[in-house]
Parts: structure tokens; C-alpha cells; sequence
């Protein structure tokens, strides 16, 4: 009988030993995650209102760095995720605040007819930003204008494709003076409508002289007169189908439409993005080129209006031929781009 008690005792005290050992372990991992969340909140310049706010945003960043790490120590895909500066946000807050595209209703109102139809020679590889066609990544900031910057790249590019010159122009002019249907400043709008904006508008301005402040304004009809860029139409590349995406990318950076939502998404470091996406495209991003990795995977290169701190500063290299006709998140489903004035 007293055998079985000190049995007991000992099982009881390995219990305990257990026990305390968990929670110290729990109290270390804490203290390690609060040095984590204190390290980050400096890097990105993080401030919060209250204790009781810090204490909410910790827990969702300790939550978003045990997935990175968990998906970064598993290796098993072909890209990596990045404690970046939406670590202490939902996926919720986070596509409320950094998305912003409006799924197109039909007809769409830039022109059907695809002037790349029948282009043939189509070159290997593709970099506008090596050709001098892609101004430097912007950040849009917590106002879902995506479509603005989107629309803009895609000017942008065909403005220097046609003069010669690199000009950077003015996503607060779409935002405060495009209200025609679906395009509502930061409450999301459609790159086709601001094209649209743009013809009727006689031009856009540069970005100097309207600048960016991320939020509605009042339209400024003094600056907005002040044309720097003018196109002459839209076009919409052929849906569904990433070889007519490939014709048009070949040829001018190309405004499309993309299903964002995902946290890996949200974290994307580096790496060629196959993650799980679906095709309720929510955010305008530009492609600015198509490339293939020494792997020989095939991926778009698309410009991103988050920042140089997201991604590959500021890009995101996407999958490029998968199976789905629409192409990886959607990013085939509705691209269009400007058309230049001729001469």
C-alpha cells in the first residue's frame, strides 16, 4: 500500500514539474513575442492610443507571426512571408483598408477590340522597369484606392512609351474628382471607369502638382487643368486568358485586377506567389512585366501600391500559365490598359 502511495506522489509531482515547466515555457515564448512586438513597433514607427489597444494589437501579432513562422519553418512553399508592417492587423482590417477594386459590371466600358490580337513575337522575358517605363513604387496608404494607382501605372507607362519621358502623375486627382459611378476615392473603384475619367478629363496631372494625401478631397479644378499626360482610349484584354495577358504585357504595363485576401498575401516577402487565392477580385495592381525563374517557373511581375517594405520592394512575383483559366488569383479575368494619342 505504501508503495502505491509513493507512486502516486511521484506521478503527482512529475504532474507538477510538467505543469510549471509549460508555463514557463508560455512565460518565455511571451516575453520573446512582447520583444518581438516592441522591435517591430519601432522599425515601423507603431504607436498605439492606449494599454488596452497595445494589449489587442499584441495578441493579433503574436497570432500573424506564429502563422509566418509556422509557414517559413514548414518550407514547403515557393515563397516566403515577412513580419512586415501589417503584422498587427486582421485579415479583415487589413483588406478593408488596402484593397479597394470593384469587380467590373458588364459590359465593361473600355473598348472590347484588343489591338495585341495578333502579335506574334512576343520576347522571353519582360522588365518595364528596366526600359524606363515604371515610376517608383507608392504606397497608397490605409485609403482603398488601389484602382487610382493601378490606372496611373498603366498611364504612366504608355505617357513614356510615347514622349520619351518618365513623368509621375497624380492618384489624388482620381480620388478626389472621379466620382462617375463606381469610382469612389477611397471607398474602392474600377481602373476601366478612371481610364474613362482620364479621356474625358483631357489628361491627367503630375503628382507634384496634385499630390498624394490618402483621403477624399475636394476636386482642385486649378490643378487639375494643368494636364501632363492625356491617352486617347481603353482597351479591355480579352478575359480569361493569360496568353492574350502575355500579348498586351509584351507591349505596356497592363492594369489588373487580382484576388488579394489571403494572408499570405497580406505577409509576402519573396519568392515566386503560388498561395491559395480565389477569384473575388478585390484589389488593381499593374503588370509590368512576365519572366521565367532558373527553376523554370513562369510568373508575372506586378507592381504593388503598398509600399517598398511589402514584398520584393514593393512587387510581388506572381505564377504565371496555371491551370485555372482565369489565371492565379483571378489576375487574368479583367486587365485593360490606355491607349496613346497617335500622331
Amino acid at each position: 500500500m505504501a508503495l502505491a502511495i509513493n507512486w502516486k506522489l511521484i506521478f503527482a509531482s512529475l504532474l507538477v514539474l510538467e505543469l510549471c515547466y509549460q508555463a514557463t515555457s508560455r512565460s518565455l515564448q511571451d516575453a520573446s513575442m512582447t520583444v518581438r512586438h516592441e522591435q517591430w513597433m519601432t522599425q515601423f514607427g507603431r504607436v498605439y492610443k492606449d494599454d488596452i489597444e497595445q494589449a489587442k494589437r499584441f495578441n493579433i501579432f503574436k497570432g500573424n507571426v506564429e502563422y509566418i513562422d509556422s509557414v517559413n519553418n514548414a518550407g514547403t512553399r515557393t515563397y516566403e512571408l515577412d513580419v512586415n508592417k501589417f503584422a498587427d492587423l486582421t485579415n479583415e482590417e487589413f483588406r478593408a483598408t488596402r484593397n479597394g477594386y470593384k469587380q467590373a459590371p458588364f459590359p465593361r466600358s473600355c473598348k472590347a477590340t484588343f489591338m495585341y490580337e495578333n502579335v506574334s513575337a512576343i520576347p522571353s522575358s519582360m522588365d518595364w522597369r528596366t526600359k524606363g517605363a515604371v515610376t517608383p513604387v507608392k504606397d497608397q496608404g490605409q485609403c482603398g484606392c488601389c484602382w487610382a494607382f493601378s490606372a496611373v501605372a498603366a498611364t504612366e507607362g504608355i505617357n513614356q512609351l510615347t514622349t520619351g519621358k518618365l513623368v509621375s502623375l497624380s492618384e489624388q486627382e482620381l480620388v478626389d474628382c472621379d466620382r462617375s459611378g463606381i469610382d469612389q476615392g477611397c471607398m474602392g473603384g474600377l481602373m476601366d471607369n478612371a481610364f474613362n475619367f482620364i479621356i474625358n478629363n483631357h489628361g491627367l496631372t503630375t503628382e507634384s502638382n496634385y499630390p498624394y494625401l490618402g483621403v477624399d478631397g475636394t476636386c482642385n479644378k486649378n490643378k487639375e487643368s494643368n494636364a501632363a499626360a492625356i491617352i486617347s482610349g481603353c482597351e479591355d484584354v480579352p478575359e480569361n486568358s493569360e496568353s492574350s495577358l502575355l500579348k498586351a504585357v509584351a507591349n505596356q504595363p497592363i492594369s489588373v485586377a487580382i484576388d488579394a485576401s489571403g494572408q499570405d498575401f497580406q505577409f509576402y516577402k519573396k519568392g515566386i506567389f503560388t498561395g491559395s487565392c480565389g477569384t473575388g477580385l478585390d484589389h488593381g495592381v499593374t503588370a509590368v512585366g512576365y519572366g521565367t525563374a532558373a527553376d523554370g517557373s513562369k510568373y508575372w511581375l506586378v507592381k504593388n501600391s503598398w509600399g517598398t517594405s511589402w514584398g520584393e520592394k514593393g512587387y510581388i512575383r506572381m505564377q504565371r500559365d496555371v491551370a485555372a483559366k482565369e489565371g492565379l488569383c483571378g489576375i487574368a479575368m479583367e486587365p485593360s490598359y490606355p491607349t496613346a494619342i497617335k500622331c
